[in-house]
């Protein structure tokens, strides 16, 4: 598929650059999306297109058949793993050195070179563990 540079794409990829450590759904986006009067197919037809260009990452969280969409374009997104909480679907970044340190471990113990832009980390946040 040829890349357009379109009013549509260039929405799409701000509202995902404002909310680098969500996880959203391509009908979240599109709501977010709403004032900017973008139907829910130019959504998925670029949230595919960016996922093929390797801005985007696409999962799938443990119990749903739903996918969920996370912009990787940002530059904070390059050194860390993301974290991300199956009980309330926040994700955030490990800190850069902790990354760096598991990363380092793997590749000397394992002899595995870790791909921090496709990995996830699932498990369950300091927010919903005191609940």
């Amino acid at each position: 598929m040829k890349k357009y540079d379109t009013r549509q794409r260039d929405h799409l990829i701000a509202f995902l650059a404002a909310h680098p450590d969500q996880l959203l759904s391509a009908r979240q986006i599109a709501q977010g999306l709403c004032p900017q009067q973008i139907s829910l197919s130019a959504v998925y037809r670029n949230l595919a297109q960016l996922e093929k260009e390797g801005l985007l990452r696409k999962s799938v969280r443990p119990g749903s058949r739903e996918a969920f969409y996370q912009y990787l374009g940002a530059p904070e997104c390059h050194a860390h793993l993301h974290l991300s909480c199956t009980r309330c679907g926040k994700t955030f970044h490990l800190d850069a050195e902790h990354t760096a340190q598991l990363a380092r471990t793997m590749a000397d113990l394992d002899g595995f070179d870790l791909d921090l832009l496709k990995t996830v980390l699932y498990g369950i946040c300091r927010d919903c563990r005191r609940t």
